[in-house]
């Protein structure tokens, strides 16, 4: 059995304390401190004996003395523990906790607000747009995962690698960019991160200084909000509307402010949904030429677009110098999977990279190895086409759902791709009061105020549908129609 105490004991032979009363006496101090707890299972007497270089009948008198003064008890072949009604040290180890409170200064970083504690676990869950992991291709990437093991050189993986991820994957990476989404890079011009949220955050410090001004839409995505305002950035909004976000108010906010950066999600605004369109995207690398400022494009779920034709990221375009391109593989295969990836000029590649060495080594080789196979076989493609059809009919039934229950309640639009809509309300509505309401239901919603880069209310939810079957679709729409 394994004991989880490492033995720290000091035990000096010439003191003239007996070493069995060494020996007790320092189990009851780290009893004391709170390193050993109640409960705590302790090494047996010969293992410990041998840990401290001392007879096992020195250990066993130790332990005999401990159990008669409360400190330690023992169970018939179980072992010896710390004992669960310790004498008198409840209020030692209060002062010595009250004590033991830092004395320095930090930086304060905080959560959203939790959620109430409830014992209510909801059985329809919308989300904001995860992909249903029971589609994830789990066990081509245990393969994979294994074959990379089973290679010969394998003893290579558990050095140090590139600080800008596998070349591998990021070959894998450029070839997928190049041929679908018709962007001119190579496997120098990525940088691989544990996520697009880690990207976005090295993005954010590795371009901004503090009193830099970057533009934000409105909505938006708080996270990054978060990491472009910890990088020191002067945050703008900037109102979106059907079209995506608005060119004319940027090009205003450009006269009246020397902008450093706009963060925008063109394919699928998030929260709205909204695709940008063309002349908003020409317009767009228009400005960010004429005035200096980087394009920072998070295309998150790129892959799920149900239209005809797939509009490519702005970052194919012609005069895309100045873009900044953050995508990930969570939408692809799974949010566990932490691979998200930068795509830019290499000069700026090249600092993200040194700056992601400072703070993260590198990734993890054996995942971005096992996904490089599974891309370079086309097993991922293969999963992605595959999930396609599943989300493009549950997207259509979401459609049937909310024009039965409630068309006339509220108003929304079949999204071109995603894996969400984006419900208006035709009334005032409280979308946290709202949560609460439905969670007794059984029924879980995301929450939309925090969307609001002033806190206005949005009267309207982002309602993920591609986790949810037939009937949890309409169950799920059905209640929340009876409650608006």
């Amino acid at each position: 059995m394994l004991r989880p105490w490492n033995t720290i004991l000091k035990i000096e032979i010439k003191n003239k304390k007996a070493v069995f009363q060494q020996i007790a006496d320092g189990i009851t101090e780290e009893i004391k401190k709170g390193r050993l707890t109640p409960g705590t299972t302790l090494p047996g007497t010969r293992a410990l004996a041998e840990d401290i270089g001392v007879n096992r009948k020195t250990v066993v008198l130790a332990y005999e003395t401990l159990m008669a003064e409360g400190w330690l008890s023992t169970a018939y072949k179980k072992g010896t523990f710390v004992s669960e009604k310790l004498p008198e040290i409840n209020s030692n180890l209060n002062k010595q906790k009250q004590n033991s409170q830092n004395s320095f200064k930090h930086n304060l970083f905080t959560n959203e607000k939790p959620q109430p504690v409830t014992p209510i676990k909801p059985t329809i869950v919308f989300d904001d747009g995860l992909p249903d992991l029971k589609l994830a291709p789990i066990n081509e990437l245990a393969r994979a995962y294994r074959r990379v093991f089973q290679q010969k050189a394998r003893w290579k993986m558990m050095g140090y690698g590139d600080e800008k991820g596998e070349e591998r994957l990021r070959i894998a990476l450029s070839e997928m960019l190049r041929l679908e989404r018709g962007l001119s890079v190579d496997a120098a011009n990525i940088c691989v991160t544990r996520g697009s949220q880690m990207a976005l955050y090295l993005v954010a410090c590795t371009l901004i200084k503090p009193g830099d001004v970057v533009a934000v839409e409105n909505p938006g995505y708080d996270p990054v909000w978060k990491a472009f305002i910890h990088a020191g950035a002067s945050l703008q909004p900037v109102m979106v509307d059907e079209q995506g976000i608005c060119a004319t108010a940027l090009e205003k906010l450009c006269k009246r402010k020397k902008l450093k950066a706009v963060y925008v999600t063109p394919h699928h605004q998030f929260p709205t949904t909204v695709n940008m369109k063309a002349d908003r995207r020409i317009k767009l690398l228009e400005l960010s030429c004429k005035y200096g400022f980087a394009i920072i494009e998070d295309d998150y779920d790129h892959d799920y677009h149900f239209c005809l034709r797939n509009v490519l990221p702005i970052a194919s375009s012609d005069g895309a110098s100045n873009v900044i391109y953050v995508s990930s593989l969570a939408k692809l295969i799974a949010p566990a999977v932490r691979i998200g990836y930068v795509a830019g000029p290499k000069n700026f590649i090249d600092s993200l990279a040194a700056l992601r060495k400072i703070i993260d080594r590198q990734g993890d080789n054996v995942m971005e190895l096992a996904v490089a196979e599974l891309m370079e076989e086309g097993a991922i493609r293969k999963h992605a086409r595959r999930a396609f059809f599943v989300y493009k009919e549950r997207r259509d039934l979401m459609a049937a759902y909310l024009d039965m229950y409630l068309s006339k309640r509220a108003s929304y639009e079949k999204p071109d791709g995603g894996l969400a809509y984006w419900v208006k309300f035709n009334k005032s509505i409280n979308t946290t009061e709202l949560a609460a309401k439905l969670l007794k239901k059984g029924i879980f919603i995301p929450t939309t105020e925090r969307f609001s880069f002033d806190g206005k209310p949005l009267n309207a939810l982002r309602l993920g549908y591609a986790s949810l079957n037939e009937n949890e679709l309409e169950n799920g729409i059905k209640i929340l129609s009876g409650m608006i």
